[in-house]
């Protein structure tokens, strides 16, 4: 029972990531599933969640616009189209659902 994300890396601001989440060992469509951020010295913050089914979708007011959440039950994968990345969206960033979390991948915005 796991999430793994990948898809980080280093990009000039501006510019577009898009991570993936795989789950495994359990149910992925059964739970809703979110991404978490944390950069050096802050706390954890909710970046996007969204719904079983994907029908709903929500995101944290600085990235609202820029980033979209969305998944494929079929192949049991979160994503997070990340588009015109600033600085300030540097951070590890998690996926979680069913209480899991996974270990994180970093995105680092700079010039």
């Amino acid at each position: 029972v796991q999430l793994v994300e990948s898809g980080g890396g280093l990009v000039q601001p501006g510019g577009s990531l898009r991570l993936s989440c795989s789950a495994s060992g359990f149910t992925f469509s059964g739970y809703a599933m979110s991404w978490y951020r944390q950069a050096p010295g802050k706390e954890r913050e909710l970046v996007a969640r969204i719904t079983r089914t994907g029908g709903s979708t929500d995101y944290a007011d600085s990235v609202k616009g820029r980033f979209t959440i969305s998944r494929d039950n079929a192949k049991n994968t979160l994503y997070l189209q990340m588009n015109r990345l600033k600085p300030e969206d540097t951070a590890v960033y998690y996926c979680s659902g069913n209480g899991l979390r996974g270990q994180g991948t970093q995105v680092t915005v700079s010039s």
